[in-house]
């Protein structure tokens, strides 16, 4: 008994529409969850709106633990567009970041790094 095109077609529809759930189920449950969170200390010293098809903006902070010292490097990614402005704004003043940490996310439309910006402080 030949089988159907009809039932070829929509069992080939049920597996994409399943693979497409799987993945879209999947990048919402990395940017919902966060491994970690924090906050970083220091001065912005890069900050950018880049990308080609999906524009993220993506940042540098230069942790200075004492003066004098070598800065160490924190490199982040910002979501929100508020958030952004705060940055822009708060440039060549010390500031604090506060992070989330997404580990896993599928795709760099999102950001190019795995630290999320959420907040900023600027210290008076």
């Amino acid at each position: 008994m030949p089988i159907k095109k009809s039932k070829i077609f929509l069992w080939c529809l049920i597996v994409l529409l399943l693979v497409i759930g799987a993945g879209a189920g999947y990048t919402w449950l990395t940017l919902a969850w966060s491994f970690s969170s924090g906050e970083r200390a220091g001065y912005i010293q890069k900050f950018s709106h880049k990308g080609w098809l999906c524009k993220t903006w993506e940042g540098e902070l230069a942790m200075v633990p004492v003066p004098g010292s070598i800065p160490e490097k924190f490199i982040f990614s910002v979501r929100s567009d508020a958030v952004a402005e705060q940055i822009n704004r708060s440039m060549g003043k010390r500031v604090v970041l506060h992070y989330e940490q997404h580990k896993g996310v599928p795709t760099r439309c999102f950001g190019e790094t795995e630290y999320y910006i959420t907040g900023i402080v600027v210290p008076e």
